[in-house]
Order: structure tokens, then C-alpha cells, then sequence
């Protein structure tokens, strides 16, 4: 469905009870994500929650009215909390998308019930480790012009977007296949502006670490061993920094424990969320 926030219109899906408590899951990759992910990441816990992805402002099939601020995604965030007529949410996100569950969580503590995080950084000290891990891959020889201008956000458009995007893709997994890569290429809808922005605009800039110590909801990092855009590292130093926040770390993953470890990920985040936000009655 579509529900105008904000001025904006969003392509939204609601799965779950509606008398449930509410998760709101924010996809990562601005201009390359989408509601797919969270949908497969947190779609099984609807037996419990009321589960809320979407595609953010700029990406999808969501509308593209300006600005693509953090600020403004984390807005959007609570004028998804106000449709749906709710006080507090837990409030999950992946990669770009822990950016920005960071700082829902920062700027609206009263509504997060619980904060879960996975591959996610708390400033912008992952994009220089990122670049080092991609040169030095054994995996793929990596076109270094591509990689720079994704990660600076210099795209020139949609299709030059697809094809950095090709280039880096073979780094995500633990386990490389070439196929795989492509259905992934094929399946990601491109946005390239929204991208730019993000990675140009919003990225130079980024650093919460100071802000981290006064999230007061219980919280959930994960991340996996072997990835390479956010390494571990950047999930210990969030971890460290929120108070009696759990580290989880998924040995036999890169960057998408959820879906790489999807058992493990799942029983992980469902005993986090028994404890910190119980859920309705259900079948897990």
C-alpha cells in the first residue's frame, strides 16, 4: 500500500496482528534498498509483532521529495509510528538502515521499545576500512574507479549506479557466487540521486558516537564476522558505547547475517525481543 508521510508517499506493508506491538524495520543502501530485506528478515517474527518495512523516501517505489537527511528518514520513521497509532516501537535496521534506527533512536527515545542493529557503524570510520578490504580481496580484482565513486557518491546515473554496484556486490557474502551476484544486480531497483545523496552529502559528515551513551532502549547489535563495508569492529565501538547494549557476532557471515545465518539470526533476535519487548502470544 501507500500512505503519504510527511509529504511524501511511501510504499508501505504491514504484516502481523494488528493488536501486536509494533516493529518497524528500516532497509539499508539508500537508492539500492527496499522493502525486500526487512521483509525477509523480520517478516517471521509477525507470528508476535506487528512487522512495518517499507522503502524509505528516495528508494523503491516510494516517492522522492527532497531531502534524503537522516533527519528527515528518521521523521518519516515516527510519521509511520503515528499512522499506525502507536506510542512505541522496536525499531530495527540493517547497514545504512542501522544509521538510521540509530538515530530514530537518538531523536525520539520515548517511542523505541527496543533498538536492533545489524552491520552498522556509529560514524563515518568504516568507509576507509571498507576501501582497504576491497583492494585487498582475493575474492575479485576490484576496478577502483567504480569502487570510489560508489563510495563517494559520484554516480552518474541509474545504469552507471548498476554497474558500480555489480563491482562491490561479489564482497557482501561468506560464500562468493558469481549467480547469485547477478540476481541481485537484476533484482535491486536503482536510485541513483538518493544514493548520491547519502553517500556524498550525509556520509562525510556522520559521527553519533557521542550520542550513543543516551539511548536508554535495550539493544541488540549483530553483525558478521567477515564483513567487509562495516567490520566488527564498528559494531564493538556502538556496542561499547550504549549502555548494557549485547554484541552478538555471527561467525559464518558477511555483511548479511540474516540471511546467511538466518536460523542463528533468527532465534538471536527472538530471544532478545522475549526479554526486552514481549510480543503476543504466538507459535515460535
Amino acid at each position: 500500500m501507500f500512505v503519504q508521510i510527511n509529504g511524501n508517499r511511501l510504499n508501505v506493508e504491514v504484516l502481523g496482528a494488528e493488536d501486536a506491538p509494533v516493529l518497524i524495520a528500516h532497509h539499508g543502501a539508500p537508492g539500492l534498498g527496499s522493502l525486500a530485506e526487512p521483509r525477509a528478515s523480520f517478516g517471521p517474527l509477525a507470528d508476535r509483532y506487528r512487522v512495518v518495512v517499507f522503502d524509505a523516501r528516495g528508494s523503491g517505489a516510494s516517492g522522492g521529495e527532497e531531502p534524503y537527511t537522516h533527519e528527515q528518514w528518521a521523521a518519516d520513521v515516527d510519521g509511520l509510528r503515528q499512522w499506525l497509532g502507536v506510542d512505541q516501537v522496536v525499531m530495527a535496521g540493517g547497514s545504512y538502515g542501522g544509521f538510521i534506527a540509530m538515530e530514530y533512536a537518538i531523536r525520539y527515545p520515548e517511542r523505541v521499545r527496543a533498538l536492533v542493529l545489524r552491520d552498522t557503524a556509529a560514524d563515518n570510520a568504516n568507509q576507509d576500512l571498507a576501501i582497504k578490504n576491497a583492494l585487498a580481496s582475493s575474492r575479485v580484482d576490484i576496478d577502483r574507479e567504480k569502487l570510489d565513486r560508489i563510495m563517494a557518491g559520484r554516480v552518474r546515473d541509474d545504469d552507471d549506479l548498476r554497474d558500480c554496484w555489480r563491482e562491490i556486490l561479489p564482497l557482501y557474502d561468506h560464500d562468493y557466487d558469481p549467480a547469485v551476484v547477478q540476481q541481485r544486480v537484476d533484482a535491486t531497483p536503482y536510485r541513483y540521486r538518493t544514493h548520491n545523496f547519502a553517500f556524498a552529502v550525509n556520509q562525510p559528515n556522520y559521527d553519533i558516537k557521542d550520542k550513543l551513551p543516551g539511548i536508554t532502549a535495550p539493544t541488540l547489535v549483530t553483525v558478521g564476522r567477515h564483513d567487509w563495508i562495516t567490520p566488527v569492529s564498528c559494531s564493538e565501538t556502538i556496542a561499547g558505547l550504549i549502555p548494557g547494549a549485547r554484541l552478538v557476532v555471527f561467525e559464518k557471515s558477511g555483511h548479511s547475517p540474516q540471511i546467511e545465518e538466518a536460523p542463528l539470526f533468527q532465534r538471536t533476535v527472538r530471544d532478545f525481543l522475549a526479554a526486552a519487548a514481549p510480543g503476543a502470544p504466538g507459535t515460535a
